[in-house]
């Protein structure tokens, strides 16, 4: 009986695995380790899925056991790889939701990465050496799926396998819960720390946040049903000796098509195992495949792509500068009233206010006019400014010698104190 999927589950399963590793660049960039975990474990899950509906199409043969050796494991480590990455998805969003200081010291990112190493990989491969204990045999190959690990039915079986993505999804839910809370409680800390820390916008975070909830509500009912249909496709044998598990451990069973289809509930269990992997890297990718730093991204590949042929992005113009140009300005040299005399220019004084004082005007409201102030008060506390603009010709050019408002102290004794700007 030929695959009704086939090719369609290959195209999705291989379109998966390149879609996953898209963003792959930019989030390493910014040290999203749960994140970077997440993608790689969807993207060798698909790839890996991908190579098995292609060959394994249409018979049950069994061309390379080295190949299905690595393949069942690949399956079991992926199984709780993923929801392994979002429990440390979940886990970051919540320090940054419950954020104690506006920035995080390299040491602390460095500590956050390897714990994010110690759940995401190194807990899958603990995972896979455990499975030994409730394998049958080598492994099944079944026709148009490929490889699969054989698991003796037993009920030590769903502890040691079963449980474990049905218990990280519950962990990862209680640190959603918990980020949402802390976010409602402390938002101005949070939206500081966004501000302050290059690595993570809120787009990517809400983003973040909405791809870990999604894995959550599909991770737990669907490890919850897949349980049900083991219990119920085949019956749950007695777990006798290690021995009686392993008997005969060497072999490798070879399933046609028209025999496993023959059951309903194990068609279905197949066939959510497989589809889970793709459906990961496409939510994947509709929240992260089309943000701004995305398109950025695919822009600049673009024209990477298309430089060697010539093709380069046109130049944005530069808007015209709206300003008039009123000649060339030089800075006047300050010359020394011992210097003044050998030069054509006359020596500058200070101004002395003793023979003729300036004249401030002021408007007078009663008579709508302009009047007169001779003469400037002779007290210490009394402060005025001035400015005064004076164009001077020398030998070589005309420079325009701006005098910018400066402020004048005055004393009682005018003529012995010359004015001091600040």
């Amino acid at each position: 009986m030929a695959d009704p999927l086939y090719p369609l589950f290959s195209v999705f399963a291989f379109l998966g695995f390149i879609l996953s590793l898209i963003p792959l660049p930019w989030h390493l960039q910014a040290w999203n380790s749960g994140t970077c975990y997440f993608m790689l474990w969807s993207a060798l899950a698909c790839l890996n899925l991908f190579v098995n509906s292609v060959v394994w199409h249409g018979n049950a043969l069994n061309p390379s056991p080295i190949w299905c050796e690595i393949s069942i494991r690949i399956l079991m480590g992926s199984s709780v790889g993923l929801p392994a990455a979002s429990l440390c998805i979940n886990r970051r969003l919540y320090h940054i939701a419950n954020v104690q200081a506006v920035s995080i010291s390299a040491s602390e990112k460095r500590r956050q990465i390897l714990i994010d190493t110690m759940i995401s990989v190194l807990f899958p491969m603990v995972y896979i050496a455990l499975q030994y204990v409730v394998q049958g045999h080598r492994f099944d190959v079944l026709e148009d799926f490929g490889c699969k690990p054989a698991l003796y039915n037993t009920l030590p079986t769903y502890f040691i396998s079963y449980m474990w993505p049905i218990l990280i999804g519950l962990i990862s839910a209680v640190y959603c819960f918990l980020s949402l809370r802390c976010f409602i409680r402390r938002r101005v800390q949070f939206n500081q720390f966004l501000a302050s820390n290059k690595s993570i916008s809120a787009g990517r975070y809400f983003r973040l946040m909405a791809l870990a909830t999604t894995e959550i509500l599909f991770t737990i009912p669907l490890a919850s049903f897949v349980i049900y249909l083991n219990t119920v496709s085949s019956p749950i044998g007695p777990w006798i000796s290690w021995e009686d598990t392993h008997f005969a451990f060497s072999r490798m069973e070879q399933i046609p098509g028209v025999l496993w289809r023959m059951n309903p509930k194990v068609v279905l269990a197949l066939e959510l195992t497989r589809w889970a992997s793709p459906f990961c890297a496409f939510v994947f990718f509709g929240f992260f495949g089309f943000a701004d730093e995305a398109q950025r991204h695919y822009k600049m590949a673009f024209w990477a792509v298309l430089k060697p042929f010539g093709v380069k992005p046109a130049s944005a113009k530069r808007a015209p500068a709206h300003f008039v140009s009123i000649g060339r300005f030089e800075k006047p040299k300050l010359q020394s009233l011992s210097s003044s005399t050998d030069s054509d220019t006359p020596p500058r004084t200070p101004p002395s206010f003793k023979d003729s004082a300036p004249t401030v005007s002021s408007f007078s409201p009663s008579s709508g006019t302009e009047r007169g102030i001779p003469s400037l008060p002779s007290t210490p506390s009394t402060i005025t400014s001035y400015s005064e603009t004076m164009i001077r010709h020398n030998s070589t050019t005309q420079t325009l010698d701006v005098r910018f408002p400066s402020i004048y102290f005055l004393s009682e004794d005018l003529e012995k104190n010359v004015p001091r700007a600040l």
